[in-house]
């Protein structure tokens, strides 16, 4: 079975040569590079890890591409864009020839952030992105998955995959999952994708998180295994990372093996196109 971690972020550290914008604060003090991932991913036995550069250092995507570029089977990058920046438009043409680049991610949120996708900043990239073949990763809370869905709609050539279950920052247990139905209702989308991924950070229960299995049934229902990818979002996961393989992979009783083919490295491949 093949191990595809569908998102890890890796960063630098904020200095004057290489600045952050102070939008948001690190998932950890110390940061996660390609190399320490690497040691991580061969310790927990994981095979491929999709690279999502993260808020906190802009919209830079220098290490992501590194790292692909040096470990092309290894790592793969779904990459950030301002879509405010006008030397942004017509880059997406060309954007998945970078070396290891799937497709974009975009977040919405963080208030400042948010406004992106209120005010139709993201128009012309929902356009771009259908035409040239750019599957799309996005961050949105439940409350706001209803405009994805709009999008969806009116691009039904962009594959859209939606991070964490749209589980708002922050919120736990049953507050984490009581709009749990919002994001549910875009899976009648064929395009549209979602990621089981860093649900330990969602629960103050412990391992192996069997408190989280009726959610993840309810997702599994809903997009089937093809359109379910895995995911532990280490740089901030609360147990150790071949935990977060085998909660899937061995606690899960109801997953079969062709289950977990899909949800644990093959269906994310598959959709976003990273050759296996």
């Amino acid at each position: 079975m093949l191990v595809v971690d569908s998102q890890v972020h890796i960063w630098g550290a904020d200095t004057p040569e290489r600045p952050w914008p102070k939008r948001a604060p690190p998932q950890r003090p110390i940061p996660l590079g390609a190399d320490d991932l690497l040691r991580e991913m061969n310790e927990a036995g994981v095979d491929r890890v999709i690279i999502v550069p993260p808020s906190w250092e802009g919209d830079r995507n220098d290490l992501g591409v590194a790292a692909a570029a040096a470990h092309p089977n290894r790592y793969a990058v779904m990459g950030r864009l301002d879509p405010q920046d006008p030397k942004s438009r017509g880059q997406l043409a060309m954007w998945r020839k970078q070396p290891g680049m799937l497709g974009l991610r975009f977040t919405f949120h963080i208030p400042e952030l948010v406004m992106l996708l209120t005010e139709g900043h993201m128009d012309w990239v929902w356009g771009d992105a259908e035409k040239y073949g750019v599957p799309i990763y996005v961050l949105v809370p439940q409350p706001l998955v209803h405009l994805i869905d709009k999008v969806a709609h009116k691009y039904p050539g962009l594959k859209l995959t939606m991070d964490h279950l749209s589980i708002p920052s922050g919120k736990k247990d049953a507050e984490a999952f009581k709009d749990l139905d919002l994001l549910l209702a875009i899976a009648k989308r064929p395009n549209v994708a979602a990621k089981v991924s860093a649900l330990p950070c969602y629960s103050t229960a412990k391992y192996p998180y069997t408190e989280l299995h009726g959610h993840i049934r309810r997702a599994y229902d809903a997009f089937g295994p093809q359109r379910l990818f895995w995911g532990s979002d280490q740089s901030r996961s609360p147990i150790p990372y071949r935990q977060q393989v085998t909660m899937f992979t061995e606690e899960i009783p109801w997953l079969t093996a062709n289950d977990k083919d899909w949800i644990m490295g093959r269906g994310v491949c598959e959709w976003l196109g990273w050759k296996i």
